[in-house]
């Protein structure tokens, strides 16, 4: 059985906010409201969409050679760099184009670059496109790789964030709380809904949800 999804609308087609609310654990949190962003990562009209959303923020004031990109993102990030190149953006790159890489992920939650790919971190400018950004663990694992492999951190950009920086950084993000003012997130030693023994609805990562009753 599916979640009850609500789908948000916004004044661009094709970019909608879809969520469930509800009892939902993460491997860092417990929160109120699962955001689903499946169709935003598989669908590419709706890629496309966030992609012409998140570009604006960036036009002609960074410089971007590569789009990292984590939670399974990189759908959208080859539309990001669609949308980059055909801004005329700056990049540093030779041959005038745009990485879009992803990291591999260590046993511990590291993030790691294998040495065919660390050309397209090293001495370049960066930018960071999670699906969202809550407790701020993933980006923040994403900025510290990126300056251990010698890369500049051109910015982190998220379909929804709660945060407005991270690790020093402006988060750019299509939706926030302003969307859904009531979302909370809470360690899981200090949820209330564990507290009053309500049941965990699902399980919840950047791959998508798991019910458990």
């Amino acid at each position: 059985m599916s979640l009850n999804m609500v789908k948000l609308p916004t004044k661009r087609p094709n970019l909608y906010l879809r969520v469930a609310k509800g009892h939902f654990a993460t491997s860092h949190s417990h929160i109120n409201y699962y955001i689903d962003v499946t169709l935003q990562k598989t669908r590419l009209s709706e890629a496309q969409a966030v992609a012409q959303a998140l570009v604006s923020a960036y036009a002609h004031t960074a410089i971007i050679d590569t789009v990292l990109c984590l939670d399974g993102m990189e759908v959208i990030g080859a539309c990001l760099a669609e949308e980059l190149t055909r801004d005329d953006f700056r990049n540093m790159n030779a041959h005038q184009t745009i990485y879009v890489v992803t990291p591999e992920h260590t046993s511990g939650s590291q993030l790691i670059f294998r040495d065919n790919i660390k050309p397209m971190i090293s001495g370049k400018h960066v930018l960071i496109l999670a699906a969202s950004v809550t407790t701020g663990f993933t980006a923040q694992a994403a900025i510290e790789a990126i300056s251990y492999y010698g890369g500049n951190v051109a910015g982190v950009s998220a379909i929804f964030s709660t945060e407005d920086s991270c690790g020093g950084y402006p988060v750019v993000s299509i939706f926030d709380p302003h969307d859904l003012p009531d979302y909370v997130s809470y360690d899981s030693k200090d949820c209330p809904y564990c507290k009053a023994h309500h049941k965990i609805d699902a399980l919840v990562n950047s791959y998508g949800y798991s019910k458990l009753s």
